[in-house]
């Protein structure tokens, strides 16, 4: 499998699937953000994922995929430290603003960055109609902002926060973006970097929630774990998707279709979460999948 998904690289099929990973990704991502958003704080819906990513990670990394190059320890430190930070900020969004709320603005703020880090890191240089594409999708998430500012009355006083956050959440998306794109580009099997990837990267919050985990009332963990063991498997299926299809094809392209992911978040939050949308902030949801779309149609 790895070898004939290395001999895609630099070819039209590549590509197509690229951008098959990037939009498979996109659905699921919405669907961890609402995982990790929903019923349990953030921070404990994240840890009960990471106990079973990592559990599901073991077997991998001794029994299925090559051994890593020693170059790649160093790639694999600086990717933990950086996703730390981000599972961080992204609790701290979670915690303090409505889901249909802050996933576009997290999901939609690291596009710009993570094209301009495809640019300066791997030489990825967009056109002007591609340009005009991002402008679109920019438009819509500020304009989601705005919105939210002057509408929702519900928890106002964590909202600026809550908006706070989701920005500085979105750049840590597009630094960890462009970094485990140079990541997986660095290794001779991409599946050695993502068994190992989801290994390290799912030490820290259990860590840190153990004992508020261990607190639980045992039906109430139960229910915890459940929900992480299917969100273990999401997220393996959504980051492997998003990275794979950064391998194969352009980090910028990749980036800006994930974030169509905006539009499936809408709906879960409205079927799932039983959040309000209303067809305003539909419409600027729609108009950050419109960006993404111009981005990918003018390449």
């Amino acid at each position: 499998m790895s070898n004939w998904l290395i001999a895609q690289e630099g070819t039209q099929t590549g590509l197509y699937l690229s951008m098959a990973f990037a939009l498979a990704a996109a659905v699921l991502h919405a669907v961890f953000g609402a995982l990790q958003k929903g019923r349990h704080d953030p921070w404990i819906s994240r840890a009960g994922i990471d106990v079973f990513t990592f559990s599901l990670s073991v077997p991998l990394v001794l029994f299925v995929v090559p051994w890593p190059e020693p170059h790649m320890w160093p790639i694999f430190a600086g990717a933990w430290v950086i996703h730390v930070i981000y599972k961080i900020l992204q609790a701290m969004t979670y915690t303090r603003g409505a889901y249909t709320v802050v996933y576009p603005v997290v999901r939609g703020t690291g596009p710009l960055f993570a094209v301009i880090g495809a640019g300066l890191i791997f030489g990825e240089h967009f056109n002007a109609v591609q340009w005009l594409g991002v402008g679109v999708l920019l438009g819509g998430i500020y304009g989601l902002a705005l919105y939210n500012l002057r509408k929702i009355t519900v928890n106002r006083e964590t909202l600026v926060p809550a908006l706070g956050f989701a920005v500085a959440t979105g750049a840590m998306v597009a630094l960890y973006t462009t970094y485990d794109a140079y990541g997986i580009r660095a290794t001779a099997d991409p599946f050695t970097f993502l068994a190992w990837f989801f290994l390290i990267d799912s030490v820290f919050m259990p860590v840190v929630c153990a004992r508020r985990m261990m607190a639980m009332p045992r039906e109430d963990l139960r229910n915890l774990l459940k929900r992480g063991f299917f969100g273990a498997l999401v997220a393996f299926c959504s980051f492997g998707g998003i990275m794979l299809a950064t391998r194969l094809g352009p980090v910028g392209q990749a980036a800006v279709l994930r974030e169509t992911s905006t539009v499936f978040a809408a709906l879960i939050g409205w079927v799932m979460l039983g959040e309000s949308t209303g067809p305003r902030r539909v419409a600027l949801m729609a108009m950050i999948a419109a960006g993404a779309v111009i981005v990918q149609l003018a390449a």
